[in-house]
C-alpha cells in the first residue's frame, strides 16, 4: 500500500510516493525540470496558468509511479500542498476564467486596506485575525472591480490546490484552514465571513464546499485518472496551504514547536493555542491543520518574499548559471561575516507583509568596487536573507510564539551551511534538519485522512533527523553587529 503526495509549488509540482508501513519516500519527481514560468503583465502583478499546474501534476504522478514500479491501483490515497493565498475563478463548468493571481501578486494592496480602514481596525483583526491586507479575498475583489465581465461569470473562487484537486474529482471543495488563509474566515463565528462578503458584495455561493483537512474529499474520475496514470477512484483525502502542510510534514502540531522553509520565498511558522494577532500585520494567524474546537492550534506565520529567489537570479542572472548552487555556497563562506560591509536587502519578489505591504524592491548597499568581489555579493545576499527572517521573528515574538529549535527539511537555502549557521547564530536556536518535503508530508497526510495511520504519531514512521546546526554562542555578536548594519540601512528606506 502506498500513499501519493503533490506539492503545488510555484517553481514546480512535486510528487512523492510513501510506503503506507514503512513511511519512507520511494519515489519523487518534479516538473517543469526548470522553473514554471510567473507571468508579469504590469509591474507588481504575478500570474500562473493553471492548466499548466494540471500538466506538470500528471507528468510528475507518472513518473513516480514508474520510478517506484508500482500499479497504480497499489496508490490508496492521495493528498495536495499548495501554495498559499491565489486565486482561481472558474465558470459553472469548471472552466478557468482567467490566470491565477498567486501569492506573491501585490495588486490588490489597496482593496486589502481600504476594507481594513473601512470595516475597522478592531472589528477586523478580533474577527479575521489579519487584515485582507494581499490576500485571496482582497484579489477577488480586484477581479470584482477591474474585470466585471470576468467577475459576472464567476461560480466559483478556489485556491490553487482547490483547483488541483477539482481537476482530479470533479468536486470544488475547500477546507476552513484554506479560507482562513485568504482570509476569508471568521475566527470568532467559526464559519465564512458574512460580514466581509458583504462588504465587497461577494455572493456566499462562490465559496466551495467545506471538508475537513484530513477527510475524503473526492474521488479521481476516469478522465483524471487516465492523465495521471493512476486508478479511477483513488480518494483525495488531505490538502494544506504549502506552509501549514510544511509544519505538518515536519510533525509541528503543538504550541512551541516552529517550522521554517527557505524555497522561493522564506517562511517561519509556529503553532500557538491562542488565537492572537499582530496589530500592524508583519506576521499572519491562520488555522493550523491540526486545529479542533476542542484543542485550537492556530499558526503564526511569518513571509519574506525575496529568500531563494534572490539566489536563483544571482545564480541564473548575474553568474549565467555558470556554476551550480553548491559552488555559490563554498564562494560564500570565503568573505566574511557581514561581507566586509557590505549589505543586502533581499525584498525584491513584490510587497512585503512583514514590512506592512511595502515594495522597497532588492538591493545592495556599500558596495566598494576595489574591496568587494564575487564572494561579498553572494554572502551579503544570503546574509541579507536571514536577517529578513529574523527581523520578521521578531514581529513573532510580540504576539507570543517563542524560538528554541527550529525543523526544516533539507532543501533548497537549508542546504547552504552559511545560510544554517548565519540563522542559528542570530537566533539563538538549534536547528534540526528532516528527510521529508511537502510533497512526502502530503502524501502521510493522505495516509492520515484515509483512516489508515490512527493518529499523527502513527503518520510520521520514518521521519528522522539528518542534520542538527547547534548556535556558536562565540559567534554571536559578530551577526548582531552585522544585522544591527543591515536594520540600520532597511529603516532609513522604509
Amino acid at each position: 500500500m502506498y500513499f501519493l503526495g503533490f506539492d503545488l509549488g510555484s517553481s514546480s509540482v512535486k510528487a512523492c510516493v510513501v510506503a503506507a508501513e514503512s513511511g519512507k519516500a520511494v519515489a519523487s519527481a518534479f516538473f517543469p525540470e526548470t522553473e514554471m514560468a510567473i507571468e508579469a503583465p504590469q509591474p507588481g502583478f504575478a500570474e500562473q496558468q493553471p492548466e499548466n499546474w494540471w500538466k506538470n501534476a500528471c507528468l510528475a504522478s507518472k513518473a513516480v509511479l514508474q520510478q517506484a514500479n508500482i500499479r497504480p491501483e497499489q496508490i490508496k490515497a492521495i493528498g495536495i500542498s499548495y501554495q498559499m493565498h491565489g486565486l482561481v475563478v472558474v465558470d459553472k463548468d469548471m472552466n478557468v476564467l482567467r490566470p491565477s493571481i498567486i501569492w506573491c501578486d501585490s495588486r490588490a494592496v489597496a482593496y486589502g486596506n481600504r476594507a481594513f480602514d473601512d470595516l475597522g481596525h478592531d472589528k477586523v483583526l478580533t474577527h479575521l485575525l489579519n487584515s485582507p491586507g494581499n490576500f485571496t479575498a482582497a484579489k477577488l475583489a480586484w477581479v470584482k472591480a477591474n474585470e466585471p465581465d470576468v467577475y459576472a461569470q464567476a461560480a466559483k473562487f478556489m485556491l490553487p490546490g482547490d483547483y488541483l484537486a477539482a481537476r482530479m474529482t470533479g468536486e470544488i471543495v475547500t477546507t476552513a484552514s484554506g479560507l482562513s488563509e485568504g482570509i476569508f474566515w471568521d475566527f470568532q463565528a467559526d464559519q465564512p465571513a458574512d460580514f466581509l462578503l458583504n462588504y465587497y458584495g461577494f455572493d456566499s455561493s462562490l465559496i466551495p464546499t467545506i471538508k475537513p483537512t484530513f477527510a475524503p474529499q473526492g474521488e479521481l474520475t476516469s478522465a483524471a485518472a487516465a492523465e495521471l496514470g493512476l486508478a479511477p477512484g483513488t480518494p483525495v483525502t488531505y490538502r494544506a496551504g504549502d506552509q501549514p502542510n510544511n509544519a505538518f510534514s515536519l510533525n509541528v502540531l503543538e504550541p512551541g514547536q516552529i517550522a521554517a522553509t527557505a524555497g522561493t520565498s522564506g517562511v517561519v511558522y509556529g503553532v500557538s493555542e491562542q488565537a492572537s494577532y499582530d496589530a500592524k500585520q508583519r506576521v499572519n494567524t491562520f488555522l493550523h491543520v491540526s486545529h479542533t474546537p476542542e484543542a485550537p492550534r492556530y499558526g503564526v506565520l511569518l513571509c519574506v518574499n525575496g529568500t531563494g529567489i534572490l539566489n536563483s537570479w544571482l545564480r541564473n542572472q548575474v553568474l549565467s548559471r555558470s556554476i551550480s548552487y553548491n559552488d555559490m555556497n563554498v564562494l560564500a563562506h570565503e568573505a566574511p561575516v557581514g561581507a566586509d560591509g557590505l549589505v543586502c536587502l533581499p525584498f525584491g519578489n513584490g510587497a512585503e507583509r512583514v514590512l506592512e505591504n511595502k515594495d522597497l524592491g532588492a538591493s545592495f548597499h556599500g558596495l566598494q568596487l576595489i574591496r568587494h568581489g564575487l564572494t561579498h555579493v553572494i554572502r551579503a545576499a544570503q546574509e541579507g536573507i536571514v536577517f529578513a527572517l529574523y527581523y520578521g521573528i521578531q514581529a513573532m515574538e510580540s504576539v507570543g510564539v517563542g524560538l528554541q529549535t527550529i525543523r526544516a527539511g533539507e532543501a533548497n537555502m537549508f542546504l547552504s551551511p552559511l545560510f544554517r549557521d548565519t540563522l542559528a547564530n542570530l537566533t539563538g536556536a538549534v536547528i534540526e534538519l528532516y528527510n521529508t518535503d511537502g510533497a512526502q508530508g502530503a502524501a502521510r497526510g493522505a495516509g492520515l485522512g484515509l483512516g489508515y495511520y490512527k493518529s499523527p504519531q502513527e503518520a510520521f514512521v520514518g521521519l528522522q533527523v539528518t542534520k542538527t546546526i547547534d548556535p556558536n554562542i562565540r559567534d554571536q555578536q559578530r551577526y548582531q553587529d552585522a544585522y544591527g548594519r543591515w536594520l540600520s540601512i532597511l529603516n532609513t528606506l522604509s
